[in-house]
């Protein structure tokens, strides 16, 4: 079996052949990216942009993720699988199993709706009502456009620190973006999870 990843940015190679290689060696991944989705993505998904997406998904030669946040609901509308899916279902568990709230962090103003939908559903499935506290880290994104991704994730490390204690009953931290999943690690000294959904997501598209 062949997993197709569709990326907006080709950074998202090395992540996820890194991953590949540690948890899933014998697996295969074809990698399509398109940069050009994201930016047409911006002022929404049109018609010509989705016939596009649905029309890389139907060649695929099996399953496909896509690791974009801002096109997930699109892709999985048509056959693929979303990134975040898995994360968003982890983050409603352990909120519903605290009775607390999520710090949910992005960088893309496009990305917030498609997220904010997805959490929302898997609280729902977990018959529990959170209180979402949605944190724009907008301003540091040009350092992740620019190949700056050490900064860019000591940046948002920092932001995330910065807001969580306005959060007295946070019992998670969701990182939206994969791109923002390398800042999880400079938080591990927290006292609740940082959320972030490359290898999940990887681990739950290989399972299909």
């Amino acid at each position: 079996m062949t997993l197709t990843l569709l990326h907006t940015a080709k950074a998202h190679f090395a992540t996820f052949d890194g991953l590949r290689d540690r948890i899933a060696p014998e697996a295969k991944l074809a990698h399509v990216v398109r940069s050009d989705w994201l930016e047409q993505a911006r002022n929404g998904v049109g018609d010509a942009l989705r016939a596009e997406i649905a029309a890389q998904i139907d060649n695929a030669p099996g399953p496909v993720l896509c690791t974009c946040t801002t096109l997930g609901m699109v892709a999985e509308e048509l056959g693929a699988m979303r990134i975040d899916s898995p994360m968003m279902v982890q983050a409603a568990a352990l909120a519903a199993a605290a009775k607390g709230e999520i710090v949910l962090a992005y960088c893309l103003d496009s990305t917030l709706a498609p997220s904010a939908a997805l959490l929302d559903s898997a609280l729902e499935a977990q018959n529990y009502k959170a209180r979402v506290h949605a944190y724009s880290l907008a301003p540091f994104w040009p350092l992740y456009e620019a190949g700056q991704t050490e900064a860019f994730h000591a940046v948002i490390a920092s932001g995330v620190r910065e807001h969580l204690p306005d959060v007295a009953d946070a019992a998670c931290v969701v990182l939206a973006q994969a791109s923002m999943a390398g800042a999880a690690p400079l938080m591990s000294d927290l006292s609740i999870p940082v959320l972030t959904s490359p290898e999940t997501a990887l681990r739950a598209a290989l399972d299909l």
